[in-house]
This record gives structure tokens, C-alpha cells and sequence, in this order.
């Protein structure tokens, strides 16, 4: 737990993590094909498909290096020319992680926001950027009153703030907090908790501080002891990979020393390998 307490800390050089400053523009690794042709690409992934042995790299070339909007109209494209469903043939064709990765990147980002949410409870959180600063100061002296300023801890108002609250608001709320206590919400709450609980909120306050460094870190954390947990690589990369993921690899290279790609070609192998690594980008 000893990181988690880094979270709030002030940092005196260039290493750990840090508050991200608010930048515009696009930062993902996945880009459209300036010269996109969806029949092509569809007559190209059907011959991929019935080639003996199945030709996985001509799929990796296609798939992964197509914006959502592109492989979409491939999808159409090869329902028209082979009458079939391109996922369907796919899931035929294909198997394990590598088989997991192909079929995500199919589905449209809503889709695998869906897909995901069988898998797992996503918090109901606002997405209003305007910040209500009297509401912060509110909401910083209640999550003190509800935790570290009483004996037990009411988790209803921990829960409450903590998973209704923007991004932008929680980073508010985490300032003011420090007016009311020396140690931080993120060693009060490692006081207070423990758990599915702790690792719930804490998750929530880490991911507002730098949503980047965040998700870094689950990527190292995917990586980390026997076996790679390729559940978590699969659904970062593929997510964020027309969102932020250019910028989360920047974060990992700052964080860990090294960059991401370095430890996929570790951690990975065969055609998963390959097709992580090309949702990367070049390196």
C-alpha cells in the first residue's frame, strides 16, 4: 500500500505518480487508414479466414490498424460480398486471447462498454467538467466527518461522493480535503478500509487524480507476477486505443523506466503479441 500513499504526496522529482494537467486534442494509437477501401479490407480478411492454417498477420494489419468507424464498414462490407457475419467467421476461425482481442476491436466502443459492464460494475459517475467549488469544500469536510473524524466509518457518504462526482470535481474535492486532514484521503482511507472496498474507492480516487497513470498502472499491475492477466490488457488497450492510449504510454515510460511495448514483447507472445503490439502504434 505504500504507493497508494504516493497518490497525494507532493513529488520531488520526476518519478511516481502525478496530478496530469488538462490537455485537448487526440491522443490515441489507433488512427483511420487514409486510404481506406472496406471492400478491399473485406476480401482481404475473407481470404485471411479461409486460408489453411488462417493467415493471422494480414488480420493484425487489418483490424488493428482501422479506426472503429473503418472496421464497421468493413463488417457491412463483408456481410454484403460473403452473405456472412464477419465476427462470426472470425470466432470460427480464431481462438484464445488473440481471438478475445479481434472480436473486441469489432464491436463499437458503446458495444464494448456493454460487453464490459456484464463483466464488471461500472460507477454512475457525472461527466460535467464545470467545477462547483462551495460543493467541493462541502464534500471534503463530509468524506473527513464521514471517516478519519469518527469512530467507524460511514461508507454510505464515502460511496456516495466518491462515485457521483465528476473527475474534475473529485480532483477539487481531494484539494480541499487536505485542509482538514495532514495525511490525505488516500492514507485515511487505507486506515479506514480494507478490501474489495478500499480497492473500489481507491480505484475511483486514483483514476481522477491522472486517468492516465491510472490506467498505466493497471497495465503494469496486468503484467506483474506468474502469468499475464490478458483480460485487463485486452480491455485497456482496446478501449483506450483511440482515446488516450498514446498518452497512458507516456505515462508507463515515466512511471516504470521503460516503455509498455518493452514489456508486452515480455509478457505476450504469438498473435496476441502481435496485435497489442499494433494497437501501440510505432514505438
Amino acid at each position: 500500500m505504500a504507493f497508494l500513499k504516493k497518490l497525494f504526496e507532493q513529488q520531488k522529482d520526476d518519478t511516481g505518480f502525478r496530478p496530469a494537467p488538462f490537455e485537448t486534442g487526440y491522443f490515441g494509437t489507433v488512427k483511420a487508414d487514409p486510404n481506406f477501401n472496406a471492400q478491399n479490407d473485406a476480401a482481404k480478411l475473407k481470404k485471411a479466414i479461409e486460408t489453411k492454417g488462417v493467415d493471422e498477420a494480414t488480420i493484425v494489419e487489418v483490424i488493428a490498424k482501422r479506426s472503429n468507424a473503418q472496421r464497421q464498414q468493413i463488417k457491412a462490407a463483408y456481410q454484403q460480398s460473403a452473405g456472412k457475419d464477419l465476427a462470426a467467421d472470425l470466432k470460427k476461425a480464431l481462438k484464445s486471447d488473440f481471438e478475445e482481442v479481434v472480436l473486441a476491436l469489432l464491436l463499437t466502443p458503446p458495444e464494448y462498454d456493454a460487453f464490459e459492464m456484464k463483466r464488471a460494475m461500472k460507477a454512475t459517475r457525472s461527466e460535467d467538467r464545470n467545477i462547483d467549488d462551495g460543493m467541493a469544500k462541502s464534500d471534503a469536510k463530509a468524506l473527513f466527518e464521514a471517516g478519519e473524524n469518527r469512530i467507524g466509518t460511514v461508507c454510505s457518504v464515502l460511496i456516495d461522493i466518491l462515485t457521483n462526482r465528476s473527475e474534475a470535481q473529485l480532483c477539487k474535492i481531494l484539494q480541499y480535503y487536505g485542509q482538514f486532514s495532514k495525511d490525505g484521503l488516500a492514507k485515511d482511507l487505507e486506515g479506514e478500509l480494507s478490501g474489495n472496498f478500499e480497492d473500489c474507492l481507491m480505484t475511483l480516487v486514483k483514476s481522477a487524480l491522472n486517468k492516465h497513470a491510472y490506467f498505466a498502472e493497471r497495465l503494469k499491475l496486468a503484467m506483474k507476477g506468474l502469468g499475464t492477466d490478458t483480460d485487463t490488457l485486452t480491455r485497456i488497450l482496446v478501449s483506450r486505443s483511440e482515446i488516450d492510449l498514446l498518452k497512458i504510454m507516456q505515462e508507463y515510460k515515466r512511471m516504470y523506466g521503460k516503455s509498455l511495448q518493452e514489456d508486452l514483447l515480455k509478457e505476450t507472445k504469438g498473435d496476441y503479441e502481435k496485435i497489442v503490439l499494433a494497437l501501440c502504434g510505432t514505438p
